[in-house]
């Protein structure tokens, strides 16, 4: 049935036999995207929110540039406003040398409008037709090395076979919005080995069209739920439909984990997903707070074969606003393999205890509330 779903509202058509490898660090996931970038032999789509021009990002282009010299198809997509601190010198010189470099819905002010302007919040690398990326790590240091207060803890995933070709129908997608020209063929289409016997889809959302395909499909599967819901998210924002069914499922007696950073990398955003904790902990959601530095990871963990990941957060922006492409996978290793890593990330956590939660300062509690009610433009 979910699979039905998301084939009626978004067309997202189930793929078979893909190979999944799971990254938790942004060093070995740069180290497998620069390793299948050298080995392209015919086209290399890169499509990321934030494009950095610093070590990370020069990295990247060095190797872009190397396989354009070779003859290889080179085109990327990043979003103006997510990608506003690179110089445009940076973007230039990947120009001259043959690359070919759009901005996604460019804007002239982007100070003013990161929080309004719909953005493409997509992180999607697609070489050959055979080999994808797709999670929530951008391009740049601080996805590698961490930040100055603790490490950066992000999910993204290697995607070998057919499921490719959903990423590049993804791409291919915005490509032709952003720039009025269409690609297609079976070059960029490879026919594609059967490695698993894994089924997955991959779904892009974003703000226009009648269905909120992301929303309705992860509330269809809490829904639907029979022995757990794990979560990680870097903000919990949720629409009342999500917020209300994560708390039925908890009272009904689904073991329901929601992973939260303890610090964030933004104290508005904290502020604001802390309001919603209370209630969360009244209906038995288990809160956990991830210590060691920000985790920034977007995983929906449901029962024993349902495995949920890629760009979106829990949040308004990504379920309303913004472009974004998760993965749906169907596959009980998968599952088992994401659970593994999120156990082995609890054992960083701090549970959060309903009866200290509630006796924190009372200014506190009416900052978050003031918080909340701006939820749905942070």
């Amino acid at each position: 049935p979910l699979a039905r779903l998301l084939a009626a509202t978004i067309h997202s058509v189930p793929l078979y036999g893909s190979r999944i490898t799971p990254y938790t660090d942004g060093k070995s996931k740069m180290e497998a995207l620069l390793a299948e970038i050298a080995r392209a032999k015919h086209h290399i789509h890169i499509q990321y929110y934030i494009f950095c021009d610093d070590t990370t990002g020069c990295r990247l282009r060095d190797a872009l540039v190397a396989k354009a010299r070779q003859g290889v198809e080179v085109r990327i997509l990043y979003d103006d406003v997510g990608s506003s601190g690179a110089k445009k010198s940076f973007f230039r010189s990947m120009r001259s040398e043959g690359i070919e470099v759009y901005a996604f819905l460019h804007v002239k002010f982007p100070l003013f409008t990161s929080k309004i302007n719909y953005r493409n919040h997509r992180k999607i690398a697609v070489i050959d037709g055979c080999v994808g990326f797709l999670g929530g790590m951008n391009i740049a240091d601080r996805y590698v090395r961490g930040t100055e207060w603790g490490s950066w803890r992000d999910t993204h995933f290697r995607i070998e076979g057919s499921g490719a070709a959903g990423l590049q129908a993804s791409f291919l997608s915005d490509w032709s919005a952003t720039t009025k020209r269409h690609i297609a063929g079976a070059e960029y289409y490879p026919a594609a080995e059967r490695h698993t016997d894994d089924i997955l889809q991959i779904v892009p959302s974003g703000p226009f069209g009648k269905w909120r395909a992301l929303l309705q499909a992860d509330s269809y599967a809490v829904s639907n739920a029979r022995k757990r819901i794990w979560i990680q998210t870097p903000y919990y924002l949720p629409s009342d439909v999500l917020n209300s069914a994560l708390q039925v499922a908890a009272l009904a007696g689904i073991d329901v984990r929601l992973m939260l950073p303890a610090r964030s990398d933004s104290k508005v955003v904290d502020l604001a997903s802390h309001s919603y904790l209370d209630d969360m902990m009244k209906a038995g959601v288990k809160i956990l707070f991830y210590k060691p530095g920000f985790l920034h990871s977007k995983l929906l963990i449901i029962d024993d074969s349902l495995t949920i990941i890629g760009s979106a957060n829990m949040d308004f922006r990504s379920f309303e606003h913004n472009f974004e492409a998760n993965a749906f996978i169907y596959d009980r290793e998968v599952n088992s393999e994401m659970k593994r890593i999120f156990l082995e990330d609890q054992q960083q956590c701090r549970r959060i205890i309903q009866h200290y939660w509630r006796h924190r300062p009372l200014y506190q509690k009416g900052i978050e509330s003031i918080m909340r009610l701006l939820s749905p433009v942070l």
